[in-house]
């Protein structure tokens, strides 16, 4: 029995990546998934899902020219649990593979995460809104759950697992558990913060107004000093917040007339704030419309995350823009060959189970397929036994497009449960460092491509550069 609903990721505050990573690394919780190894993949890999999911999105972009802002869909988030003690871990995580593939018909990027944190197994879907060839995105339709909840049903049939028979309505999912356990932080904790950031960058009230209104924020003005978050969905009263927020709290608080202690963070703190993150491109935003408390902290943020970077190359001993250059470039190598590994072993993992799974619905219904032709091929005894024969017959076309036949036997499933282990033991030994290496060359290639920035380098610049030096080479040959 298994209950099963879908909910879609939205920018929740701060950055794409942020919002993506909190989600994903809740998904594949080591803590959850018995060390990793509950946890598949398809058309990326689960430990660098977030990266690739964003290149995706950034090519979407190139291509059809289309940004939602602040309400783009990054991903979508399925659950599927099942009862307790009818299905394993492992066969839990196969089913959320497969409904996963049926639900996105394989035109999208995925992680699955089997969690047996709970009593009953249950999976974590998280699929990429952009489809594979970055020129079209996942559509959401009305009523979309209770498609969902049909195709899991079918699922469930086919492997003799039962189903709800009258579903109730959903009731939605737990903010604190879709983010990993932690409490989540509310709208008007975001909206202080908010507010407090604003209020230490701006010098006027209409300073202050007009930064709020860079965040991406809604103000109404009347009686009372009313704000709306960037994804709210309502106008909060800013005297609602406590009395340092009221607008005559926030008139003295502009004149230093009022002084507040900073708060506790109402967020997790970053582990990797020491990183730079990338500049952002103040007159390209400014093109698209932003206003100039958008320009006012774009600038602030630009020369904080100047001064970051700094920081960073001086820590990692990175005294010039060359060694730079190919500091990231090996750090990138590096990174792109434990990747092409672990794919190839997740690509051949993958084929294994599924060759596994047709081999043993092949042998269980053969019988059955031979009572149906010694019948003449009786429409009757099809009808009776459909689930049988469909499965044998789905089994027989798998082995024929693997090319199973008189010449090419099929494998023992003894030799495919040996290549599995060493497979997955291989997998387990590339992924030892893997976060490492994942985050040791997006800090290089983020110092990098905000050294260009400053540097005033461009693509074509160092095309040319390129192009003289190779000339230089050349005559000194003669």
């Amino acid at each position: 029995m298994a209950t099963t609903w879908m909910k879609a990721l939205h920018r929740s505050g701060g950055s794409i990546a942020a919002s993506l990573d909190r989600t994903v690394d809740y998904a594949v919780n080591p803590d959850k998934t018995n060390d990793g190894e509950l946890i598949d993949a398809y058309e990326c890999d689960p430990f660098t899902a977030q990266s690739e999911f964003l290149f995706s999105k950034r090519l979407y972009e190139q291509k059809t020219g289309r940004d939602q802002g602040r309400h783009d869909v990054i991903a979508y988030h399925i659950r599927m649990s099942f009862k307790p003690g009818e299905v394993t871990a492992e066969q839990a995580l196969e089913l959320g593979r497969e409904l996963g593939l049926r639900w996105t018909k394989g035109r999208h990027q995925f992680i699955v995460a089997a969690h047996t944190n709970t009593n009953n197994p249950h999976t974590h879907i998280v699929f990429n809104s952009v489809n594979l060839d970055c020129d079209g995105k996942y559509n959401d339709f009305k009523r979309s759950a209770i498609a969902l909840r049909r195709v899991s049903d079918q699922i469930c049939l086919e492997h003799g697992l039962s189903v709800i028979e009258k579903p109730g309505l959903s009731k939605g999912y737990n903010r604190n558990e879709y983010l990993g356990g932690g409490k989540a932080p509310s709208a008007r904790d975001r909206l202080r913060d908010l507010i407090d950031a604003s209020l230490r960058e701006g010098k006027s009230f209409d300073g202050f107004l007009a930064a709020m209104k860079g965040l991406g924020c809604e103000i109404k003005r009347g009686r009372h000093l009313a704000l709306k978050l960037p994804d709210g969905k309502k106008f909060i009263r800013c005297d609602s917040l406590g009395e340092d927020y009221i607008e005559s709290a926030l008139l003295e608080r502009i004149s230093s007339k009022r002084v507040v202690a900073p708060k506790q963070k109402t967020v997790a703190p970053v582990t990797s704030a020491a990183k730079p993150n990338l500049l952002i491109d103040i007159q390209a935003k400014m093109q698209q419309g932003k206003g100039e408390g958008y320009r006012h902290w774009a600038t602030t943020f630009n020369l904080k995350e100047m001064s970051k970077t700094l920081i960073f190359l001086q820590e990692n001993g990175i005294e010039d823009y060359g060694d730079l250059v190919e500091k990231s470039a090996a750090a990138s190598s590096d990174f792109n060959e434990r990747l092409t590994k672990i794919k190839a072993a997740d690509k051949r993992l993958g084929e294994i189970s599924e060759l596994q799974k047709h081999i043993g619905n092949y042998s269980k219904h053969r019988e059955v397929y031979a009572q149906y032709k010694a019948s003449g091929w009786s429409e009757d005894f099809f009808e009776t036994h459909r689930a049988d024969l469909t499965l044998h017959k789905a089994a027989k076309k798998h082995f024929d497009g693997q090319g199973y036949g008189k010449n090419k036997k099929l494998p023992s499933m003894q030799s495919l449960k040996q290549e599995y282990a060493a497979l997955l033991a291989e997998k387990k030994k590339l992924y030892s460092g893997y976060h490492e290496l994942k985050e040791k060359s997006r800090a290089l290639l983020t110092a990098k491509h905000n050294a260009d920035r400053i540097l005033g380098i461009t693509p074509d610049s160092q095309n040319h550069d390129a192009g003289r030096d190779r000339r230089k080479d050349y005559s000194h040959g003669i």
